[in-house]
């Protein structure tokens, strides 16, 4: 399989005592991959590295084969970018980024553009300074994906839009890449939202990558088994990835659901979601 992204041996160091890395990933084409882990675990610094905006110590970012130090201006043109933050000026409007960004990027496509704003509902004459915080979010991926990009570098893209807009533009995630060279590599809080869409979940915590597994495996084999205080011992110490001791009872993260189900018939185990991985594997202990 063809990756988008290799990542090797990289590392970035912050005075305030912060390390990423070392960081080694393959990220495949053609899928949606989500990053997820609480804020300041290095998810920003991964992002903000791929894209040459900080510069690591150590290690080599390859983007479809090639290393984004020396590609950077060829790679950049096929790479769309929605980062937590507006970065556009407040004083334009919709229209004068179409001017921009025709000057900005070779394949930019200005009808694409407009059909995005139609959809979106924005004003192309209202400034930016005047949008929403929902608004100011979809005309950032509007303007990510009016070049036609090849990969989408996207930070909290769904952060302030409601449910319904969500979801829109969730779907046009998804029927990004139904075209198998396109790639997503997704940050967000909004873990819901990679339970829909993602192929694989990254998990990073205090700049280590914790695991790199596919979706469906996680919400297929992981699961919560919940027992009384008492009956804490009973678990098997290998049968337990984490545990979190609750007021009245434990919570214990647990691998291949099914088969602990009939090993310990006496206890329920449920299914996970992405929050309560994240929770267990950051704040559980291990026994």
């Amino acid at each position: 399989m063809k990756n988008a992204i290799e990542i090797k041996d990289l590392t970035k160091k912050y005075d305030n005592k912060f390390e990423l890395g070392p960081i080694n990933l393959n990220i495949p084409s053609g899928f949606i991959i989500g990053l997820i882990g609480e804020n300041g675990a290095g998810k920003t610094t991964l992002i903000k590295s791929l894209l040459s905006i900080i510069k690591p110590n150590s290690g080599t970012i390859n983007i479809w084969g090639k290393d984004i130090n020396k590609y950077e201006s060829t790679i950049k043109e096929d790479i769309g970018v929605v980062l937590d933050g507006m970065f556009f000026p407040e004083l334009l409007n919709a229209k004068d980024l179409n001017l921009i960004m025709k000057d900005i990027y070779k394949n930019w496509d200005s009808e694409l553009y407009l059909n995005y704003l139609s959809e979106f509902k924005l004003s192309s004459d209202k400034k930016i300074k005047e949008l929403s915080k929902g608004m100011r979010k979809k005309l950032e991926i509007a303007v990510a994906l009016s070049h036609k990009p090849k990969l989408l570098i996207l930070d909290e893209p769904t952060s302030g839009l409601d449910p319904v807009v969500r979801s829109e533009v969730l779907d046009i995630f998804l029927k990004f890449i139904e075209d198998e060279e396109h790639t997503i590599l997704l940050s967000t809080h909004i873990t819901s939202d990679l339970e829909h869409i993602a192929d694989e979940i990254i998990f990073i915590d205090k700049g280590s990558v914790l695991l790199q597994e596919t979706r469906d495996n996680i919400l297929d084999n992981y699961g919560i088994l919940k027992c009384d205080i008492e009956d804490f011992d009973k678990i098997s110490k290998e049968d337990i990835i984490r545990y979190k001791k609750q007021k009245y009872n434990y919570e214990i993260l647990t691998y291949n659901r099914d088969k602990l189900s009939k090993k310990y018939k006496d206890f329920v185990i449920d299914k996970i979601t992405l929050e309560e991985l994240m929770v267990l594997m950051i704040k559980g202990s291990v026994k």
